[in-house]
């Protein structure tokens, strides 16, 4: 699971009957860096499936791969990353130098 800053919305104007409902989010995940300055540590933005009505500029929780569909059965539906969770606040705490 990766953490992602949402940066924009996908229209779509077809869309697979078990994915009706729903809103396709584009979100950057971040890295540690990231994480700390969301001007850094950016990766490549990609397409994540939203039941849970994350606004533009919000952190959200990114399942990917076969995990993805995991939470829908028995229908399993054909995503690649769908949004886990909306995240409040993230403390990114630096590990101490020996």
């Amino acid at each position: 699971m990766r953490v992602g800053h949402v940066i924009g919305k996908v229209t779509v104007n077809q869309v697979h009957p078990l994915l009706a409902g729903a809103s396709w989010k584009l979100v950057v995940p971040l890295s540690w860096e990231g994480l700390i300055d969301r001007e850094q540590g950016r990766g490549e933005a990609i397409v994540v499936y939203d039941e849970l009505a994350s606004n533009l500029d919000s952190l959200i929780a990114i399942g990917e791969g076969t995990e993805a569909a995991a939470p829908f059965q028995p229908d399993l539906k054909p995503v690649d990353a769908y949004n886990a969770a909306l995240l409040d606040e993230i403390r990114v705490v630096a590990p101490e130098s020996t």
